[in-house]
């Protein structure tokens, strides 16, 4: 294991924060996207010892480029200001924590809901409101209930009925939460759901009748609690599946071979049964070096009424953080997104020897009808990251849109902003907005539009 490979080359750390107006462009942006893209990720503000650092515990900064009438009109980064951090910054608190004793600055994930624009964490720890500038408001109760759960890092959104979900689960409680929330934040429902063990949940499913719980034998272990990272891995546990119906109910738990989910990619209802395609990591799994695993793509189907799942491999190339158009989610759809990054190069170091393979960054296109496979690559030294996929103003397809994601160019020591226009996804770009900043490797983001 070489944690220190999170400290170093496409994983460093920024130091500084950074605003620029009037990016350059190389090509040209389409016109039709009006909007912010934002991405969150671990930027920690110092690193004490390089071999014992957990990337997934960096103070959270946001990177944020906005898009108006062609043009890249600026770049912002920083950091999520937590009481913590702020101190460490030497200014005021913007606002105080919902807990004290849970201050950590949300570094997983970034979206707007209801008008507002969130950062958020998982674990119970609380989620940041932020200003479209990204500034920090404060911890905020976005998705809060009595028990000590909110929004997790995975929400969902339910493009029908404008309701955002989320599967909580909170460090040490030996039960999950499903939380509805609506456009305003406020809880309309929640649902207990007794785990079979205290597992360590990032994603979720959700269909118009089910939500499907991923319980692997990554679980709660309070013996590692003073690592910060206090979940381990349970070779006497087996990967289960849970089946609940969407409105709440008794759950359906289903053995699978180990494993761990680590994102869903979409969750649907067919012909009487569940389709789940989700990015697997097989077998033993460690949570403090992600990058050691060799997540692949699956699809899950499952038979309700047998109690059984037939798992098929739809792509074998090292990937993750999958995405789709947004108004397929939970319904059946044809193509999906995801990136072969250097987060899991092989071997899980920086070794110069490694295999190319190890630096083929790159982001891929699914064809699930069809069975076949894109790629756009970028090179051995790009560092490509998560792609979100925006439909075109007036989409006739449902792949008719744009790839957008943050690149390392190399050759500048400083990130792009990459547009592909989707149907023509191994193309050349359609622009490549030059940013004044490197952009760290991971984690999540999201296009924020502006109406």
């Amino acid at each position: 294991m070489n944690l220190t490979r999170y400290t170093r080359g496409s994983f460093a750390p920024v130091t500084e924060e950074t605003t620029a107006f009037d990016l350059p462009v190389t090509g040209t942006v389409p016109r039709d996207l009006d909007g912010r893209y934002l991405r969150i990720g671990p930027n920690p503000l110092g690193i004490e010892d390089p071999a014992a650092h957990i990337w997934t515990l960096g103070e959270g900064m946001v990177h944020g480029v906005r898009l108006r009438d062609g043009r890249a009109e600026w770049y912002r980064n920083r950091w999520v200001r937590s009481a913590s951090v702020a101190d460490r910054l030497g200014e005021p608190r913007r606002g105080r924590p919902v807990d004290e004793r849970f201050d950590f600055a949300p570094n997983v994930q970034v979206a707007g809901h209801g008008g507002r624009l969130y950062a958020l964490i998982e674990g119970g720890l609380a989620p940041y409101e932020l200003t479209p500038d990204l500034d920090t408001v404060g911890p905020c109760v976005l998705g809060a209930t009595p028990e000590g759960f909110n929004a997790n890092a995975h929400t969902k959104y339910d493009h029908r009925t404008g309701e955002m979900h989320s599967l909580a689960f909170r460090y040490g409680a030996d039960f999950l939460q499903h939380i509805v929330f609506g456009p305003d934040g406020t809880v309309t429902r929640t649902e207990n759901i007794p785990a079979p063990t205290l597992p360590y949940m990032h994603d979720f499913g959700l269909t118009d009748d089910h939500v499907l719980i991923y319980a692997s034998p990554m679980v709660f272990d309070p013996a590692l609690l003073a690592t910060g990272v206090p979940f381990g891995w349970n070779e006497d546990l087996s990967t289960q599946l849970g089946v609940m119906p969407r409105e709440g109910g008794p759950v359906r738990w289903m053995d699978l071979p180990p494993g761990m989910v680590g994102h869903t990619l979409n969750a649907y209802e067919e012909h009487g049964t569940i389709v789940a395609d989700v990015v697997v990591h097989p077998g033993r799994f460690e949570i403090i070096d992600i990058g050691a695993g060799r997540p692949i793509l699956e699809r899950w189907t499952i038979d309700l009424a047998a109690g059984k799942v037939r798992t098929e491999l739809l792509h074998d190339r090292p990937q993750d953080f999958p995405r789709l158009n947004g108004r397929y989610s939970g319904r059946p759809y044809r193509y999906g997104y995801s990136a072969s990054t250097e987060l899991y190069a092989a071997p899980s170091t920086l070794d110069p020897d490694r295999p190319d393979e190890g630096f083929s960054n790159a982001v891929l296109k699914h064809d699930l009808v069809s069975g076949t496979t894109e790629a756009h690559e970028f090179g051995r030294d790009a560092a490509a990251g998560e792609t979100v996929f925006v439909p075109a103003e007036h989409a006739s397809a449902e792949d008719d849109g744009y790839n957008l994601l943050f690149v390392h160019d190399p050759d500048r020591g400083a990130a792009d902003l990459v547009i592909l226009a989707a149907q023509d996804f191994t193309g050349a770009p359609l622009a490549r907005v030059h940013l004044p900043a490197r952009v760290p490797l991971g984690l999540h983001g999201n296009w924020i539009p502006e109406h």
